[in-house]
């Protein structure tokens, strides 16, 4: 660990946490730029940096995303992000009682909270879990794999047969390229370039950057725009709230803590679902639940500062098991590969990597806590963002994803599949499919089918089953696997309790990830 703190000192760590602290807040607090969006684009551009740098702008972006959503949630009655939709009815209703500022200030002080409570989880937690993986073997690791495609449930919404589907996709998807044994060439079609398989981060940026864009172009087009309300022009008072105030939140915001974490640990569960189950479990317990959604800093408080804890909970099962806790954790287990972190034991007690890991941590406790002071600072002016027009933003988006997706092999044939990709993904949104199953899949699908084929070569002459009574680890994870496959009913019956009552707040995110 202390190597770890004195890695905070180089410059490039400097320069990744405050770029992408600052960076996630302005792409928060753009409506339809979400946190998935911003970190599948941003891996690119960690190619050039280390390790340490490069993981560390991709949580600082994480993190002060998932809080940059809250400030058009509260001036605009606009969720940035769908994790901040439980923050817009009592946020926006203070705008419109001229509190805009307060909102803003009980969001910003609660998600630096909640997100620092995490980083602090994620140090003491997540070295004690990576030990479970040393006894792992090739079985382990591959219904590691159907356990993390399991999460498709959950990131599939209501539509669970359409989440499936985007599963499916993205398995085929994993399938292109070589065998693993054979060699021989699978749904290559006749492409040298898809021998070696479709690469992650083309197939990421199109399907969330790209995607985006053509939705954004067609809003224009039809003539939609965001544009500043009279009410949030207007911001008057302090964004600091004095201690009388701020005290009766507390308990909110230790118990949203263990609510954000708990829930960002469960596979798939992401911070929208974390902020609804806190804000139904704050309104249950408040005194004066009528106040709830008329501007109520209470469940400002409970929203804000259970989808920021999430996303340290979202890294505990991704850095130790290379489970993804949420969509954003599955963009970054691909940046982690990509920079040869492989999530495990190993990568806490390893001698190069172990260093890295925990200055990754370390920074991402600091990203909070310069998210809070940040956005104290600016929340005044960082809303004029709100109002850049997609006419000039689509263009750069574009740019950008076209320069990251060449950079990752200087190949023109990648950009192709950026923009193959990011038709599917339009498509998809537009029919109610969700994107992330097919980047999950992507990432899990080929790790799933080499340690299967792994274990049946190992258990050739044992026998596969008797193998498996042999590894209690093996028969806890059927269990857990049997326990996530009925997991979303669940999950419906618990987001049936917690939906908002506005149905302006469900509008406002359903072209969100």
């Amino acid at each position: 660990m202390a190597q770890g703190a004195a890695m905070l000192t180089q410059p490039d760590v400097i320069v990744a946490i405050i770029a992408g602290t600052l960076g996630g807040m302005f792409i928060g607090a753009m409506p339809g730029l979400s946190a998935s969006m911003a970190v599948a684009l941003l891996i690119p551009v960690t190619f050039g940096m280390s390790g340490e740098a490069g993981i560390t702008l991709l949580v600082a972006v994480y993190t002060s995303a998932i809080y940059g959503g809250s400030i058009t949630a509260c001036l605009l009655h606009t969720p940035g992000t769908p994790a901040s939709a439980a923050t817009a009815a009592d946020g926006f209703a203070l705008t419109r009682q001229g509190k805009g500022l307060k909102a803003i200030g009980t969001s910003t002080i609660c998600s630096m909270i909640g997100g620092t409570i995490s980083a602090i989880a994620l140090l003491f937690i997540a070295p004690a879990l990576s030990q479970v993986a040393l006894k792992f073997s090739s079985l382990e690791y591959f219904l590691i794999g159907v356990f993390g495609l399991t999460i498709i449930g959950s990131l599939a919404g209501d539509n669970m047969m359409k989440g499936l589907l985007s599963g499916c996709l993205g398995l085929i998807i994993g399938c292109v390229g070589l065998d693993i044994q054979t060699s021989a060439p699978r749904y290559c079609f006749g492409f040298l370039e898809l021998q070696a398989g479709i690469n992650l981060v083309p197939a990421m940026i199109g399907l969330f950057s790209i995607s985006q864009v053509m939705f954004s172009i067609e809003d224009v087009v039809k003539g939609k725009s965001t544009v500043l309300d009279e009410n949030a022009k207007n911001l008057s008072g302090s964004p600091l709230l004095p201690w009388r105030e701020f005290k009766p939140l507390l308990p909110t915001i230790a118990q949203s803590s263990i609510i954000g974490i708990l829930v960002g640990i469960l596979p798939g569960a992401g911070g929208d679902i974390g902020s609804w189950i806190s804000y139904n479990t704050a309104k249950n317990s408040s005194k004066n639940p009528e106040q709830f959604g008329h501007g109520s800093l209470v469940g400002i408080a409970a929203s804000e500062t259970a989808n920021n804890a999430v996303t340290g909970g979202a890294l505990i099962p991704l850095l130790t098991l290379g489970i993804p806790g949420s969509g954003v954790a599955a963009i970054m287990l691909g940046g982690l590969m990509i920079k040869g972190l492989n999530p495990g034991y190993k990568l806490f007690t390893d001698a190069t990597t172990g260093p890295i890991v925990y200055c990754i941590i370390l920074a991402f406790a600091i990203a909070n806590i310069l998210m809070g002071v940040a956005g104290l600072l600016v929340c005044k002016q960082v809303v004029k963002i709100s109002t850049v027009k997609m006419t000039i933003l689509a263009p750069l988006i574009i740019a950008l994803s076209t320069v990251g997706s060449y950079a990752v092999q200087q190949s023109i044939f990648d950009v192709w599949i950026m923009l193959i990709f990011g038709f599917i993904g339009y498509f998809m949104r537009k029919y109610g499919f969700a994107t992330a199953p097919v980047v999950l899949a992507m990432i899990l699908g080929p790790i799933a089918e080499s340690n299967w084929r792994q274990t049946l070569v190992i258990t050739k002459r044992t026998g596969l089953f008797q193998y498996f009574l042999t590894r209690p680890i093996s028969m806890v994870l059927v269990v857990l696997i049997l326990v996530a496959l009925f997991s979303p009913v669940l999950m419906k019956i618990i987001n049936k309790k917690a939906a908002p009552s506005d149905p302006d707040v469900l509008a406002d995110t359903a072209h969100e990830d």
